[in-house]
């Protein structure tokens, strides 16, 4: 049994019979926008926001995407300052960067901080020890609007 998620259109899953315990609604085909907020907050009324893109990456030597999700590519600006494309650009800039590394001491932390968002980017730097800037190993953002 299948189940697709599809962000424009809803949820679309197979036939089921409504006899089966669903009270007497029809889940057949796309269920609407509103129906999917109210199966994913099982519990509160707080509003779901999802992660709009994301990515892990490799920020050491010649920048390489990992994995991603709305991310076209990376732009190394320099040691440890690094942009990221939307494939698909946000509606402004008024969303929230979370960037993470894998790098770092309890001596030599690892300090992130975003620098510059646009629609179609956002720009981030990575710092070590006293504030200078550092190429990451493994590198991720992920972007929420």
């Amino acid at each position: 049994m299948s189940i697709t998620l599809n962000g424009t259109t809803g949820i679309t899953t197979p036939d089921i019979d409504s006899t089966a315990g669903f009270d007497g609604e029809d889940l057949t085909g796309d269920v609407a926008a509103a129906r999917i907020t109210g199966a994913l907050n099982a519990t509160g009324s707080a509003p779901i926001y999802a992660c709009r893109a994301w990515v892990n990456f490799n920020g050491t030597g010649t920048v390489a995407i990992r994995a991603s999700g709305n991310v076209s590519s990376i732009t190394d600006n320099g040691p440890g300052d690094y942009t990221v494309n939307f494939t698909t650009a946000m509606v402004d800039v008024n969303y929230a960067t979370l960037t993470a590394s894998g790098g770092g001491t309890t001596t030599n932390p690892v300090a992130l901080s975003v620098t510059y968002p646009l629609t179609t980017s956002v720009s981030f730097q990575s710092h070590q020890g006293a504030n200078s800037a550092f190429d990451q190993a493994f590198a991720y953002a992920a972007i929420f609007r």
